[in-house]
């Protein structure tokens, strides 16, 4: 039987699990949420399982290359690029290798894959069956990202982050969502997530199955077949109520003179925390080394580290 076939009859058994799970997470997990929605995505529409030898599949990837705006607005000391170093599928898994390497001015390389122009979707079943390493100072992470980022923006764009993960905390892996006003440490709420906790186990130890359920003003987050969190716009109403947070800082008014033109005044730009994730995202798969979450690796930490995908499927209904 092969790898598709398998997951197929695991499928099944995971949607019967989501309803027991479902009925456990109101009185174990949240205080308030007394109807959870856990839908039944069971229309394959993406699948990768990699199991084409060599570089990823362009039908469904692209590849981000560089350093981005300032370590890709966290700091991250990575360098993308598209080389089978960093980045290749064998024996039936995708490989993303993190290097320590002088290479264009960085001190390390890694890659990262994006569907972006070429599969979003708005609401579904996304999940990804993963292996995360276990060094120091190395972020892996399977995520989503609104396809108006270009036009709009980020955080107005949205973001659902479905798995991070951080040797810092090797039990945990965090599932958040970020946009207007609930983006950050710098907006009046911060970024809206929860962590699940393994207890006696680590997720660098075995393949886990990181996945979301996404549907109209709810995602609901799952690992395993188990239901941990379920995020709605009740959960990114700003506080306090009144407050708002500011995207930029506006613009004074400046007269011409001979040598320049005139600057029109703009306001700043506030917002109060709306609702992104009504419109299609498209999947990212990528590991970063060092930034802001979980800090720099180690000194002497072993390279290469390797983050391994056994396959990524988008389900509709």
């Amino acid at each position: 039987m092969n790898k598709i076939n398998k997951h197929k009859m695991r499928i099944q058994i995971l949607l019967l699990k989501s309803f027991v799970f479902a009925s456990i997470f109101t009185i174990t997990s949240c205080d308030t949420d007394e109807t959870q929605t856990v839908a039944n995505f069971t229309n394959l529409v993406m699948a990768d399982e990699f199991d084409v030898e060599g570089a990823p599949n362009s039908e469904f990837w692209n590849l981000d290359i560089g350093t981005g705006f300032d370590g890709w607005g966290n700091n991250e000391l990575q360098y993308y690029t598209d080389r089978p170093e960093n980045v290749t599928v064998q024996n039936g898994l995708l490989v993303i290798s993190a290097l320590e390497e002088d290479f264009n001015g960085s001190s390390f390389t890694s890659a990262k894959l994006i569907t972006k122009g070429k599969f979003s979707q708005t609401f579904g079943r996304f999940e990804a069956r993963i292996k995360v390493p276990g060094g120091s100072g190395l972020w892996p992470a399977f995520w989503l990202l609104g396809e108006n980022d270009d036009t709009d923006g980020w955080p107005q764009c949205g973001e659902i982050d479905i798995m991070e993960y951080r040797r810092l905390e090797p039990t945990k892996v965090s599932g958040s969502i970020h946009g207007p006003g609930y983006s950050g440490e710098t907006s009046p709420q911060g970024q809206v997530t929860k962590s699940y906790d393994l207890g006696n186990a680590r997720y660098d130890d075995d393949f886990h199955v990181f996945g979301i359920e996404w549907g109209y003003q709810y995602i609901n987050y799952y690992i395993d077949g188990v239901l941990y969190n379920q995020i709605t716009p009740a959960d990114i109403a700003v506080t306090p109520t009144d407050a708002v947070y500011t995207l930029n800082d506006g613009v004074e008014a400046v007269e011409a003179t001979e040598d320049t033109p005139a600057v029109e005044a703009v306001e700043p730009t506030d917002v109060t925390g709306d609702w992104v994730f009504n419109k299609p995202f498209y999947i990212i798969i990528n590991l970063a080394v060092g930034g802001n979450f979980p800090g720099n690796p180690d000194i002497g930490e072993t390279f290469p580290q390797n983050m391994l995908v056994d396959y990524v499927r988008v389900y509709k209904q």
